[in-house]
């Protein structure tokens, strides 16, 4: 099973027994609706919620951090994930979060996930059944987790890169928000980017309907990103999520997938000792 599956063979595979099926949606603190509310109003048949928020450290003052090995390892038994488990990720806007669920399980060393393409709106278009309510209880199972540290980055290694310039980052928020033109959506987070970040907003990666746009497409934005397979990567966002679209992608391209800086411009611009530059 590659990163991404379609609806076909989504609906082909509902029901299996090693398949578990998680709605990821989350929604920014400026939109005004919940993805745990939404889905218990229409989910794909048989699929439970996977509360970013939740499957996250919950000690940290920023939203949702990496847990540890152990808390991680402790609700995925308790969501019906075992080592041997597939997992499909999706979210209720074609793609928008569904990726960091993807992320989080490769982090703890399980490849057999990947993310739905187009999410649940493309599969309602094509007229496929969903349901309403709380799941049923899943089945306890017990997940072993293998941690890869070096796919995660901290605020100390951002800092450091922005010295070095050892790793390119590139910022998969939307451009305006890059260059400081438009406000963050989280209240009190300075505007503009890290010194030397290159701006790659997750949409330039996707059609219109919330697919992934052609491989060949996705690996032309990646060069004029300045991506060239070479040099070490870091993907950052607003706070981690989106962020995992453009790892995602990277991984879609054949190119090297380097690592998510975890805190991103929630951490970064939330703070007064790091630096921010403006404009392009």
């Amino acid at each position: 099973m590659g990163p991404l599956v379609t609806t076909e063979w989504l609906a082909g595979e509902l029901g299996k027994s090693d398949l578990v099926v998680f709605d990821a949606t989350m929604y920014l603190p400026n939109e005004t609706k919940n993805g745990k509310v939404e889905f218990l109003k229409a989910h794909i048949p048989g699929a439970r919620y996977f509360d970013i928020d939740v499957v996250a450290d919950q000690d940290s003052s920023l939203p949702h951090m990496v847990p540890t090995a152990g808390r991680f390892a402790k609700l995925m038994g308790a969501m019906g994930v075992g080592n041997a488990t597939r997992i499909v990720f999706y979210d209720q806007k074609g793609l928008a979060s569904a990726a960091r669920g993807w992320w989080l399980m490769g982090l703890f060393g399980h490849d057999n996930a990947a993310v739905l393409d187009g999410g649940l709106p493309k599969w309602t278009r094509e007229g496929r059944s969903v349901e309403a309510g709380e799941p049923n209880a899943p089945e306890p199972a017990v997940f072993a987790p293998d941690f890869r540290a070096t796919h995660l980055r901290g605020v100390g290694d951002i800092i450091a890169n922005v010295e070095s310039q050892a790793e390119l980052v590139l910022d998969a928020r939307a451009a305006g928000r890059f260059t400081g033109e438009t406000p963050e959506p989280r209240a009190g987070m300075r505007s503009g980017h890290m010194p030397g970040a290159v701006s790659l907003p997750y949409t330039d990666l996707l059609n219109p309907d919330g697919t992934f746009r052609p491989v060949d497409a996705v690996k032309a934005r990646f060069a004029a990103a300045g991506v060239d397979g070479m040099k070490p990567l870091v993907t950052s966002c607003g706070s981690g999520v989106t962020a995992c679209i453009l790892t995602m992608g990277l991984r879609l391209a054949g190119l090297p997938e380097g690592a998510v800086y975890d805190g991103s411009w929630t951490e970064w611009g939330g703070r007064a000792d790091t630096a921010v530059e403006t404009g392009q």
